[in-house]
């Protein structure tokens, strides 16, 4: 019987090919997450100032009238007093003692929590990419919902009160980078957008998805108060009503439910076919 001589070797120079690189992977700043999926930096740069750009342009022409948003402060000023919550004016007033820390809290409204609320993002992008997802389709959809709240329920904060309800607009009366007072923002900024509070979705946003990644048990602390510091700050500024923080994390925890539902990156595993 014969016996074929074994196959010969493939000359030294011969290389398999190299499977083709998706396109996705291709472009510039891909980040591949543990299931497949691939985001990019500059992606979720445009997103994020695209999409606050439209809420922004959505909240501010849909002030409402005086009287409708005067009404409505009414309710929510009689519906907290049936919880006994009516207490954003003694706060304010012992506040009033204290002038440095109304102008930290002036800060903190205005600019603060845009600084700690992208400083999270970008911690989330950077160390916990495949968690990144959720949590920014979580702060989109309260922040979505918010809006929704400042159409359908505009809403008269304290500050513009008449004045024998004893509030005062600390923003223009203390310093700050700005008031609602000054020309052109008074001219187009909503200033009856205060159902719920995107400053308290956004604090409890960062709580959230900052307290079970830290390490330090100081930093895990402080990022657990954090929305209680917001809270504190839009109340002595008399921007919002305590039931205002409520609806705030009420939209955060709706928002968060809803992305759990719809995010697929980074999250399940991308189903593969299996070889026959």
């Amino acid at each position: 019987m014969t016996v074929a001589p074994p196959a010969a070797p493939p000359p030294p120079d011969a290389v398999a090919p190299t499977p083709a690189t998706p396109w996705r992977r291709r472009l510039p700043g891909a980040r591949a997450l543990r299931n497949g999926f691939v985001i990019y930096w500059w992606v979720e740069i445009l997103f994020i100032a695209g999409y606050y750009a439209v809420y922004s342009a959505i909240r501010n022409l849909n002030e409402g009238g005086t009287g409708v948003a005067r009404h409505h402060a009414m309710q929510i000023i009689g519906f907290q007093a049936h919880l006994s919550l009516n207490v954003e004016l003694q706060l304010q007033q012992w506040a009033l003692h204290f002038t440095p820390f109304i102008i930290a809290c002036n800060y903190f409204y205005g600019s603060l929590h845009f600084v700690v609320t992208a400083f999270v993002l970008f911690y989330l992008f950077t160390r916990w990419r495949d968690d990144y997802p959720l949590w920014r389709n979580a702060m989109a959809v309260a922040t979505g919902l918010a809006l929704l709240g400042f159409i359908f329920f505009p809403l008269m904060p304290p500050r513009l009160l008449p004045a024998h309800y004893g509030f005062v607009d600390t923003l223009a009366k203390y310093p700050t980078f700005w008031s609602f007072n000054s020309g052109a923002i008074n001219k187009i900024s909503n200033q009856f957008a205060a159902m719920p509070s995107v400053h308290c979705a956004w604090a409890l946003f960062c709580a959230c998805a900052l307290v079970p990644r830290l390490r330090r048990r100081w930093a895990k602390v402080l990022a657990g108060i954090y929305p209680l510091f917001t809270v504190t700050a839009i109340v002595v500024t008399a921007n919002h009503y305590i039931v205002d923080a409520l609806g705030g994390f009420t939209a955060l925890g709706i928002g968060y439910l809803i992305s759990r539902l719809c995010t697929r990156a980074g999250r399940r595993p991308v189903a593969t076919t299996a070889a026959t």
